[in-house]
């Protein structure tokens, strides 16, 4: 993320709705601290959450493909960080692919919360730790829930829109 431009949505009336989250256990000092947060995200807007955890961020679409099948919203969070071969490149193309596929086959809102940095230092500044640029976690599940509620409301709108309106 450049660092500019963020929405500045620190919660949503998400009540009654639950939150799946898979998290990755590798750089799990950070994924860890990230699940907390997403955890603490879901409960400040209201929101109940379950939790999956899976080795690494490969794995991640097809728990958050069964999650979605459950429940309202998935947060997937893990973290990957640039190697010196091209593994890097294949992770995250196969880890955004899969989760974008997931959120357009069950048509629910898939957060990607997966750190895809060139440092571990770049890491620690989004994994929301004291003194964190940013706090993924947090911001990645309030994002999805945003999401939620406008299709939600899309799905309450009976007004016809387009051209042919």
């Amino acid at each position: 993320m450049a660092g500019f431009g963020e929405p500045g949505i620190d919660t949503v009336d998400a009540a009654g709705l639950t939150v799946g989250v898979v998290t990755a256990r590798w750089h799990g000092e950070l994924t860890d601290h990230m699940l907390e947060r997403a955890v603490a995200a879901a409960d400040a807007c209201g929101a109940r959450s379950v939790v999956a955890r899976v080795a690494g961020s490969v794995e991640l679409p097809v728990v958050a493909q069964a999650l979605a099948r459950r429940y309202d919203v998935v947060v997937a969070l893990g973290v990957v960080v640039r190697g010196a071969t091209a593994h890097f490149d294949y992770v995250c193309r196969s880890v955004t692919d899969g989760l974008t596929r997931v959120a357009l086959d069950e048509g629910k809102p898939v957060g990607h919360g997966v750190l895809t940095v060139n440092t571990i230092e770049q890491a620690r500044d989004r994994a929301g730790l004291p003194g964190s640029a940013e706090d993924k976690g947090w911001a990645t599940t309030v994002a999805v829930l945003d999401a939620a509620l406008a299709v939600r409301g899309l799905a309450r709108t009976t007004q016809r829109v387009g051209f042919d309106a």
